[in-house]
């Protein structure tokens, strides 16, 4: 077995241009580290417009099937779970965790009178920085704290893996969340039934199961297409249950 003394001798035989990336890839994540434990800091304190969140504390990992939308994506579906939207109101972010950070940043600008209730269900605890998180693994749908149940007006998710399981079990989650009763200061007319606002992000191929899987809640496939920060080669598409109140999208 090689002592610690031959590993410091093998670093140092190291090319010189290897040992320079090999010290700025320690330097760059010192730095992350530092800002996280920042964040962990600062994760109570109301942002404003001149301290954003951003997902580039949170690297992807893609083995755990992580990939963030780009802000634009992020932004746009934080804002339609935003618009209209009263202190009464509860959002889940199920396994969607840039449009949390999203929600988190237009909560402190252009919605800052806005305060509706919003948990974030996620697997990561990275994520656990922020007082919304609840540990979340698709695998088991009902483990989560028992006062979730029936709770939320608006549900968004973006299940980890093309899968038939994983959509599926995310789905069964979606379902064990869905309030049952209207969202408290929106009228309804008399002819149309309640049901919670529903918004599933996801590939294109798994299209004939969600619409089975959320065929009583009334999903559609829209016209918005969620982008990454990072190219994925699976199309992706939104579908839900009504229409954009931001003007997201048309029905497909």
């Amino acid at each position: 077995m090689a002592s610690h003394g031959e590993d410091e001798e093998d670093v140092l035989r190291l090319p010189a241009a290897t040992l320079a990336l090999l010290e700025q890839f320690y330097d760059d994540r010192e730095a992350q580290e530092a800002r996280f434990e920042d964040l962990k800091t600062k994760s109570e304190l109301k942002f404003d417009k001149d301290n954003p969140l951003s997902m580039e504390l949170f690297t992807e990992d893609w083995n755990a099937s992580q990939f963030w939308y780009d802000d634009p994506t992020a932004t746009a579906l934080a804002r339609e779970l935003l618009e209209d939207a009263t202190d009464e109101t509860c959002i889940a972010v199920v396994s969607a965790p840039s449009v949390f950070i999203q929600l988190k940043n237009l909560q402190a600008t252009e919605y800052a009178n806005t305060h509706p209730t919003i948990s974030l269900l996620e697997y990561d605890d990275r994520f656990a920085v922020f007082k919304e998180f609840v540990q979340y693994d698709f695998k088991y749908p009902f483990v989560l704290p028992a006062e979730m149940k029936g709770k939320y007006h608006r549900i968004i998710c973006d299940p980890p893996f093309l899968s038939d399981d994983c959509q599926t079990r995310t789905a069964i989650t979606a379902r064990w969340l869905s309030s049952t009763s209207p969202e408290p200061g929106r009228g309804l007319p008399a002819s149309e039934a309640w049901k919670p606002e529903l918004i599933i992000c996801t590939g294109e191929r798994m299209e004939q199961l969600i619409l089975k899987l959320y065929s009583a809640s009334g999903v559609r496939t829209t016209s918005f297409e969620p982008k990454h920060a990072k190219e994925l080669g699976n199309e992706f598409r939104c579908y839900a249950n009504s229409e954009s109140k931001a003007s997201l999208w048309s029905w497909r």
